[in-house]
């Protein structure tokens, strides 16, 4: 809503209000705030969409050359990037977008930052303060919308406490366990004056998150797994979001014991690693799985027991076992199974105090015991659970990864994906070396997502590969953002893996529905090559096995252009491993033979 000349007035007029002893010389407006905040923060690209309530922001940004503003297509797509920004570097990710449409647009964004645990700071516009709660134009609760999807929100009523609110506001996002905050400033805030003084330390007595883990839970730890015949290190995002992957690698070199990551953990461990038994849960591993499901202590980091890992929690639950449970949100340890050692503290801390009292103890892990286990998990290994067709006349999915894997092992590379059995493809078939390579929305399971987080590593990343690895389905969720990586120059080469079909629900269909395929076949699509060069860039169509390679190849050959890969895959190709919903973690089909 834009302001009338009479609340223009009440703005100026505002201004008296500001302390006394700040000469006018001093004084900056909301907007300018704002933008001091961001810097003093070190913020260094800002993803948005201009708006009416937000147009001084956009006035203050252009006075200044320190932050990058990256105009996306679509708000969505601003939070995306900017959470893709923040999963690749650590940062916290900054997206701003305007009152009403805007931040509704941007609420699958912020959705899906938040069930990640990705730290960044979302500012709204909102209408003046006089005419909030008055329907206006473009008006919304943006406190109340946001309120469920959020580590916490802010709606700033006086200039005098936005400097304030934005330091509160990347202190939450980024301490304890990591999190969306969104800031909602009305127009009229956003042109009030004040004395601007950025706040060093930030102090709330109601947000103090725990850090270091309880010494005595910890020794309780290192005794339990010194005692463990059948040991397992199960590790989520949260060793990712913690850089606790060092400590990680240390924990496993030192006890020798089996680890597997979930997927949102892949990287945490290297993949070649052999102690590692590669990603677990519905289409993980039949050995990650296995061991899971057979272990009899179980270590588990920075990870939640979410139904996607261990299926049915009732039979995870009837084989027994010692769970000992470390993160960093108390409310995370025994919501899903009961743990026997809960320990509340940030990973990387309590990970180096664990390993300093395994280095300290007396005693040492039961080798034959674990020689033993590890000759019951290389019988589970045995067991090819990824093989695929690869005499195949028509492009299997699987290849194309592996192929994409093959030439760029050795290269610093981040991967993207969207939602769905391609997801699941790049999971299986890319071996994750380091962390923060593999991006992808894990919790909220959000198509569209692909193409802007390639944006934002890209920016982040000048110099990387940054591939995102789709399906036609998901691409055009945000295709509009290839007209932001031409304005942008952010050259990311986009790998659709095109079935002609929303594979994963077709599979579900498949499996599940009598084979009754409704509304799941991709009818009426794009010539994406045709498309992408609409947009300025290379297009490449693929066909045939044995030309996958020569366009992977040409694609990173063209180094600085974003390339669009059209890959014709097999239809009818499903994913598997595979446990059913319902089922327990090591109730898996392995293929159709097992239907």
């Amino acid at each position: 809503m834009d302001m009338s000349s009479a609340e223009v007035k009440r703005a100026t007029a505002a201004q008296l209000h500001s302390p006394p002893s700040s000469p006018a010389s001093s004084e900056l407006n909301g907007s300018e705030i704002l933008v001091r905040c961001l810097q003093a923060e070190g913020v260094k690209y800002l993803w948005g969409y201009p708006g009416g309530a937000v147009l001084y922001i956009y006035d203050a940004l252009y006075k200044q050359d320190t932050i990058q503003h990256v105009l996306v297509r679509h708000e969505q797509a601003a939070v995306h990037a900017a959470d893709g920004y923040a999963r690749a570097t650590g940062d916290v990710g900054v997206a701003l977008v305007t009152s009403g449409p805007g931040v509704t647009n941007a609420i699958t964004g912020i959705a899906t930052a938040y069930m990640d645990s990705i730290p960044m700071v979302i500012v709204t516009g909102q209408v003046p303060t006089p005419a909030i709660g008055l329907d206006a134009f473009q008006e919304c609760d943006t406190v109340g919308i946001t309120r469920p999807i959020v580590k916490h929100n802010f709606l700033v009523k006086d200039v005098r406490d936005l400097a304030m609110t934005m330091k509160k506001a990347f202190h939450i996002a980024r301490t304890g366990r990591p999190g969306p905050v969104v800031v909602d400033i009305p127009k009229d805030v956003s042109l009030y004056k004040t004395h601007f003084a950025y706040p060093q330390h930030v102090e709330m007595r109601s947000y103090n998150p725990v850090r270091k883990g309880h010494s005595g839970q910890i020794r309780k730890a290192v005794q339990l797994l010194l005692q463990a015949k059948r040991p397992y290190i199960y590790t989520g995002g949260g060793v990712v979001l913690g850089e606790a992957s060092a400590e990680l690698r240390e924990l496993v070199n030192l006890l020798g014991y089996p680890c597997t990551n979930t997927l949102m953990g892949l990287g945490a461990m290297p993949a070649s690693d052999p102690r590692f038994l590669g990603m677990l849960g519905m289409h993980g591993t039949y050995e990650a799985n296995m061991t899971m499901q057979n272990c009899d202590v179980l270590l588990a980091v920075g990870a939640r027991f979410d139904d996607r890992v261990i299926g049915n929690p009732q039979h995870f639950g009837s084989v027994e076992r010692k769970i000992i449970h470390v993160d960093i949100d108390p409310s995370s340890i025994s919501k899903r199974v009961r743990v026997d050692i809960p320990i509340v503290g940030d990973v990387k801390d309590v990970l180096q105090e664990l390993i300093h009292q395994l280095k300290e103890a007396q005693a040492r892990p039961d080798s034959q015991a674990l020689n033993s286990w590890w000759s019951q998990i290389n019988e589970w290994r045995g067991r090819d659970c990824l093989a695929y067709d690869k005499d195949s006349a028509v492009i299997k999915p699987q290849m194309v990864v592996e192929t994409l894997w093959n030439l760029t092992r050795n290269r610093d590379t981040y991967v993207t994906s969207d939602v769905g059995q391609h997801q699941m493809w790049a999971a299986q078939f890319y071996g994750f070396e380091e962390p923060r390579r593999w991006i992808n929305s894990g919790g909220l399971g959000t198509m569209g997502v692909g193409l802007p987080y390639a944006m934002g590593i890209k920016l982040a990343k000048p110099e990387s590969d940054v591939f995102c690895i789709t399906g036609e389905g998901s691409i055009q969720m945000c295709i509009q953002e290839l007209s932001t990586c031409k304005q942008y120059n952010t050259p990311v080469k986009v790998v659709s893996l095109n079935n002609r079909y929303l594979g994963m629900v077709r599979q579900w269909q498949e499996l599940d529905y009598g084979k009754r395929y409704s509304h799941s076949y991709m009818e009426a699509l794009p010539d994406f090559v045709k498309l992408a060069e609409a947009y300025g860039h290379v297009g490449l169509l693929v066909e045939k096995p044995g030309d996958v390679e020569g366009a992977l190849r040409e694609a990173m050959r063209l180094k600085d252009r974003t390339v669009f890969l059209d890959i014709r895959t097999d239809p009818t190709e499903n994913v598997w491993p595979m446990v059913k919903a319902g089922k327990g973690i090591s109730e898996m089909l392995l293929g159709s033979e097992d239907l």
